[in-house]
């Protein structure tokens, strides 16, 4: 009898630990991410300043937690056309949408990836290194719906390792992100 005393214990505290994880996983560390008036909530890289700048983003929806950088997830539309996006602002090669919780449900990572693997969809750069070895990047479909995550590029996949940066990468040491306007004024 005492036995299935502490079995049962133990398959009860086994069972509130796992229900904690999940719901801190899928709920607890999200919060929604309300812009500041005047705030930009979508910008991407100009092909010719390098520079991120504000494209027209309405019904934006965004959600944040603090426990990851790359848990960034934000959900938007625009009127703007692939061509002219394409045209103007700096493409991202290697896009990989980061699935997202699903209560989230204007952000779909799978509908995305199948998007930009067919050429319904186009990744630009949001931002390089938002914060160290994270970029911003903006996947914009043909029906002008756009999605928003970050994403680890080859800098951080190297430093986080536990190796050193690559040499093309900024040191890590005291990294802060710089406009490159700022890096030529330095420089």
């Amino acid at each position: 009898m005492n036995g299935k005393i502490v079995g049962g214990v133990i398959v009860g505290a086994a069972a509130l630990v796992g229900a904690a994880i999940w719901y801190l996983q899928v709920y607890g560390f999200y919060d929604r991410v309300e812009l500041a008036a005047g705030e930009t909530p979508v910008e991407l890289t100009s092909l010719a300043s390098g520079l991120p700048e504000a494209i027209i983003a309405d019904d934006f929806q965004a959600i944040d937690a603090d426990s990851s950088p790359i848990r960034y997830r934000a959900c938007f539309t625009t009127p703007m056309s692939q061509a002219m996006l394409s045209e103007t602002y700096t493409p991202y090669l290697e896009a990989v949408p980061l699935t997202g919780p699903g209560w989230f449900d204007c952000y779909d990572a799978e509908e995305v990836g199948v998007a930009l693997e067919e050429g319904r969809a186009i990744a630009f750069t949001g931002e390089q290194n938002i914060y160290y070895g994270i970029d911003r990047v903006v996947a914009i479909m043909d029906d002008g719906r756009g999605f928003v995550w970050h994403q680890i590029n080859h800098c951080g996949e190297e430093v986080f390792d536990g190796n050193p940066p690559p040499q093309d990468c900024p040191d890590p040491e005291g990294y802060k992100a710089e406009t490159p306007q700022e890096s030529e004024s330095n420089g």
